[in-house]
């Protein structure tokens, strides 16, 4: 366990990851002397400088700080992307150093808070900034370590003195294990990483784990059509949710005219006339399990009203970027099959017989080998279909593997094109759209800007 009383200084490797720059505010505002090592500078590591932190870009022992070379006052924390040989990484583990990874000082802040955790494929991200944003803004409160930055408070952290911290639980690399929830919910388990996993059943049972995990006398919230077992400890309670059944659900929904309202439903009544800030249709079911968590630690009615309708959103998920009478521009983070598929339904309920666009890039070599086929399924939904080479993160390339494998599998007759990155702008440019959505979780990302821009500048 870590002792941070005998810590002075944290050193971070992969500061400027959205999960990892959270711990690194948290540790910033608890006063030690905050560094670490980032690949490329950001937007979000210029930020942690201003606010702190030492960060340098170079692999190198020698760019370290001095005040970060101290083993029995140092901690270091690293995120499961980095490689093992990563040099800066190897001299902390072979010197003594107390090395964890992000997820088990997060694990550490479970057992010292009551954990309010969210899991799953997909809808994690929002579905916990909105739990945070709810808890923040009622007479309950909360800290957060968010995996994406709130767009009520320019941040992807809140640190506050109430007993609650919200944290997005990651299965990638089994990380959310390490955790210990007061109590959760489960968004989704749709097969994912199976470069770590290898199989569906791997996964699902990784999630089964994880709620035996759940402290006695908290709860699970899941959602009632996952094809997963739950397997909690004595004593603690379950619920079920869903857009339509369950202990927590929505009834008298009605979407129309941009606005999305609904009755939430709980197992004590039903709170009227709940509207969505962010209002797509997804969040309904997003929006569920984080009020059902919410009321479970003592939000009251008119505080779930409150903060739902004043929820903004989260950078990158239905993130809109342009909305005119002449056209609508969204950045979206969807890198999963069933979240693209998600994505666009939402879009085309809002904007139906509109001509929707996408610029998708697919996220590593391994996800699009293990699922071109659902890719081209959902991205075949679409009216125009703009594909980007693949973008590697952390994989070396496979043979064979290409964005190709997606673009011949989309459905026979609709328009479609692979480009390079770079040709994103042509895309804005041409305006052969009503709805132009970009999708992905790598760098295409960088271009959300410039695509503003030309859009705005169109006559």
């Amino acid at each position: 366990m870590i002792q941070t009383k005998d810590i002075k200084s944290v050193y971070f490797i992969g500061a400027g990851g959205i999960g990892m720059s959270a711990l690194v505010r948290y540790f910033l505002a608890k006063g030690y002397n905050v560094g670490g090592y980032d690949k490329t500078p950001s937007e979000l590591t210029n930020k942690l400088i201003e606010e702190g932190a030492r960060i340098h870009y170079i692999e190198d022992v020698e760019a370290i700080d001095e005040c970060f070379k101290d083993k029995a006052s140092t901690l270091v924390v690293y995120t499961p992307a980095i490689p093992s040989d990563h040099k800066e990484l190897v001299y902390f583990s072979n010197n003594g150093f107390d090395v964890q990874k992000r997820a088990q000082v997060l694990g550490f802040l479970t057992q010292s808070h009551k954990g309010l955790c969210v899991a799953g494929t997909h809808g994690k991200t929002t579905t916990s900034t909105m739990l945070a944003h709810l808890l923040h803004q009622s007479h309950v409160g909360c800290n957060a370590f968010l995996g994406g930055i709130s767009k009520n408070y320019g941040t992807n952290y809140i640190l506050s003195n109430s007993d609650y911290v919200v944290i997005e639980a990651d299965e990638f690399d089994r990380s959310f294990h390490w955790l210990h929830p007061y109590m959760t919910a489960i968004t989704a388990t749709d097969p994912d990483h199976l470069d770590i996993y290898g199989t569906k059943e791997a996964y699902l049972e990784s999630f089964r784990k994880y709620t035996t995990l759940i402290q006695p006398e908290g709860a699970l919230v899941i959602h009632k059509e996952l094809e997963m077992q739950a397997d909690v400890q004595e004593g603690v309670k379950v619920y079920e949710y869903s857009r339509t059944e369950g202990d927590f659900h929505a009834e008298n929904i009605r979407i129309g005219g941009g606005e999305i309202f609904f009755d939430f439903v709980h197992p004590d009544g039903v709170v009227k006339d709940i509207q969505l800030g962010v209002p797509v249709s997804i969040n309904i079911d997003n929006g569920i399990a984080a009020m059902a968590l919410a009321m479970l630690n003592g939000v009251t009615e008119e505080e779930l009203r409150n903060g739902m309708k004043s929820f903004s959103g989260v950078d990158r998920r239905f993130d809109f970027k342009v909305k005119n009478n002449k056209m609508v521009f969204l950045s979206d983070y969807a890198h999963h099959p069933n979240e693209i598929e998600q994505s666009v339904k939402s879009i085309r309920e809002l904007y139906q017989d509109k001509r929707i666009a996408a610029i998708f890039q697919p996220h590593l070599y391994t996800r699009t080998r293990d699922f071109y086929k659902d890719f081209a399924s959902a991205l075949s939904l679409l009216d125009v279909v703009y594909l980007c080479d693949i973008y590697p993160a952390r994989e070396l390339p496979i043979e064979g593997v290409t964005s190709k494998l997606i673009y011949d599998n989309l459905r026979n007759g609709m328009e479609k094109h692979l480009i390079h990155k770079e040709d994103v702008l042509d895309v804005a440019k041409k305006h052969d759209f009503d709805v132009l959505i970009s999708l992905g979780a790598g760098d295409i990302e960088d271009f959300v800007p410039q695509i503003t821009k030309t859009l705005l500048e169109i006559e």
